[in-house]
């Protein structure tokens, strides 16, 4: 299973361009970034490119309702040559509260939406003439795109309810998961996305498994960190489901936490059930963040 990071933008564009490349030095196979109301993802990935030669790149996740599939085609397949061919480009729907509070949009049938827009993100990106009359999204294009000597990235969703996982796994190349534990990623999302891209016919889907990590001596300590840390998601209706399969009161108890051998061992019990990465958001003390990255630069 790849081991990547979980980068978040915590200061200036240069120094969050450089804790991108900086997960190549630590040993981790790959970094993932938001893009919500920070640095442009897409930007910051492309410029941390040029700082790094095997780090796989991508979004976690890019939220599709206030862009169109055409224009995002475009950035994303200058990031993909900007990289070399390293980057996968994540997309999610977002969340109500976020779609029609901030952007002022309807979030309405998101399922629906997300397919209109994989229908003339996909084919746009291949260079290929786009015409899609949907219900939510349109486009003719007055001629293919020119990128030319670029493959398109992969494309993985946010999806964790069973409607965006068959979507995922029928139309795009996996998922990207946050905050949904062990148990629900063996008993839920892997069957539900394989099944789909079985009868697709399409390639084993990629599992992305994101979740917080932290290395420590204390973990009755680091579990009360990680309730605290990661509560703004207790309540946030898709994340709510896959805790409520999980088990788990709290979105922090999906944290992996405990000695380093304790962690390894957990990461295993994701190989096991079904995940191809694990995307690892570093939270706790100084030394318990670098005991944490240690420990996954030595399993990436």
């Amino acid at each position: 299973m790849q081991i990547s990071r979980f980068v978040f933008p915590t200061g200036g564009f240069d120094e969050f361009v450089d804790d991108i490349a900086a997960c190549e030095r630590d040993g981790f196979g790959g970094a993932w970034v938001p893009h919500i109301f920070e640095w442009d993802a897409l930007t910051a990935l492309a410029v941390a490119a040029g700082q790094t030669t095997s780090l796989r790149l991508g979004t976690a996740v890019v939220p599709v309702y206030p862009t169109h599939p055409v224009a995002l085609a475009q950035t994303a397949m200058t990031t993909q040559a900007a990289s070399g061919g390293r980057f996968t480009l994540g997309l999610g729907t977002s969340h109500r509260f976020v779609v029609e509070n901030v952007w002022g949009m309807r979030f309405d049938r998101p399922r629906q939406h997300m397919a209109e827009f994989l229908r003339i993100l996909t084919p746009a990106m291949a260079g290929e003439q786009v015409e899609v009359r949907g219900e939510h999204l349109s486009a003719a294009t007055v001629r293919p795109l020119r990128l030319p000597g670029t493959p398109p990235p992969d494309v993985v969703l946010a999806a964790m309810g069973p409607a965006m996982l068959r979507l995922a796994g029928t139309h795009a190349d996996g998922t990207v998961t946050w905050m949904t534990g062990v148990r629900t990623v063996a008993g839920h999302v892997v069957p539900t996305l394989t099944a789909a891209a079985e009868q697709a016919q399409r390639r084993a889907p990629r599992v992305i498994v994101g979740l917080p990590v932290c290395v420590t001596d204390d973990a009755a300590a680091a579990r009360e960190v990680a309730r605290e840390q990661f509560a703004v998601y207790n309540d946030v209706p898709s994340y709510r489901a896959m805790l409520d399969r999980e088990g788990l009161a709290y979105a922090g108890d999906a944290a992996l936490v405990g000695s380093a051998d304790e962690v390894a061992e957990r990461i295993g019990d994701l190989a096991s059930a079904g995940a191809t990465e694990l995307c690892a958001n570093v939270f706790g003390t100084p030394d318990e963040q670098a005991a944490t990255v240690e420990l996954l630069g030595r399993l990436g």
